[in-house]
């Protein structure tokens, strides 16, 4: 027997593919490690993002002897929802729901109109002085007149203790008109071309053409305006006197600065030892509070994460 033909058995045999599986699809050793890795850094990256949401509706559903004593981690013990009643049962609060419920959709809708509206303009050719309003409105991001200045102007339009002045100063946003303009950008001009040489005018391409395709880039910008309306509450405490104005948020926050008098007086009215067990505790309030404020963005946010994510792959500021 030859040397070469001891030298071809002794070889190793190249191992033979998997059937069923693509070349693209195969990894190599160092590959799926690397996968296995990323995949646990980030479980435990989510898990360390929705712990403390989790740790506030356990605690405010448990027991709040046991919430108090820190004895809630986990999972919830005694459960019940007196917290949730005594708070909901508070004075003004359907009233300043329904100022955060009315300027949260208000002022969202009004954010995405005009964001897109000015986005788009910033894109056409023929609108007068295009380079310079453009800019006049990116430099905005970078200054700003300061409080002082901010509430006498509302003042002098007549807008301290007026709804509007939710809605009104939050309209034009610099960062989500360079978002949009940025996305409509990536649209194919042809398509306004065409609508143009069939004698479709600015607004009809805005409205009947543009518009339909900035579904994502507008679903990202309507979730930033949603938020941001949603959660603010330093406007009220600058800008309204009047009670019958004041926006959820503000008067959550009124009620977690006053926590230890509202659990003092829930705890005076107590008719026995079973209810004051269960009688509300400044923390067991704080905790109910921020579930409250908490959970109505929590639960719209699923139904525009498609949206988001492509809207801000696609709408990203190119450098």
């Amino acid at each position: 027997m030859s040397t070469a033909t001891v030298s071809a058995k002794s070889a190793k045999k190249p191992k033979k593919a998997k059937a069923g599986v693509s070349p693209a699809m195969r990894r190599t050793k160092g590959e799926k490690i690397y996968n296995v890795v990323n995949i646990i850094i980030l479980t435990l990256f989510a898990l360390i993002c929705t712990y403390p949401f989790y740790y506030l509706i356990i605690n405010s559903l448990s027991s709040n002897q046991a919430a108090a004593a820190g004895d809630v981690t986990w999972y919830i013990k005694g459960l019940h929802w007196d917290n949730y009643k005594t708070v909901l049962g508070l004075d003004g609060l359907g009233t300043a729901a329904w100022i955060s419920v009315a300027r949260t959709v208000v002022g969202t809708v009004l954010t995405v109109l005009a964001s897109a509206y000015r986005g788009f303009m910033f894109t056409q050719q023929k609108m007068w002085k295009r380079s310079f309003w453009y800019r006049f409105v990116v430099i905005t991001m970078y200054f700003n007149a300061g409080l002082i200045p901010m509430f006498i102007t509302m003042k002098n339009y007549g807008l301290t203790n007026n709804f509007w002045v939710y809605i009104l100063p939050a309209i034009v946003q610099p960062f989500n008109i360079i978002l949009v303009k940025t996305y409509i950008e990536s649209i194919p001009a042809s398509l306004q071309e065409a609508a143009e040489v069939d004698g479709a005018g600015t607004m009809t391409v805005f409205w009947k053409i543009v518009l339909p395709m900035c579904t994502p880039i507008l679903a990202t910008v309507a979730i930033f305006s949603a938020v941001n309306q949603w959660n603010s509450f330093q406007d009220t405490l600058i800008y309204m006197t009047d009670s019958k104005l004041w926006s959820l948020q503000y008067l959550l926050y009124t009620y977690i600065n006053q926590a230890s008098s509202i659990a003092n007086s829930v705890k005076a009215n107590a008719a026995n030892a079973a209810m004051l067990a269960t009688a509300a505790t400044p923390t067991a309030i704080r905790m109910t509070v921020s579930v409250i404020v908490v959970l109505p963005i929590m639960f719209i946010y699923p139904f525009f994460q498609r949206f988001f994510v492509k809207g801000m792959m696609l709408g990203a500021v190119k450098g």
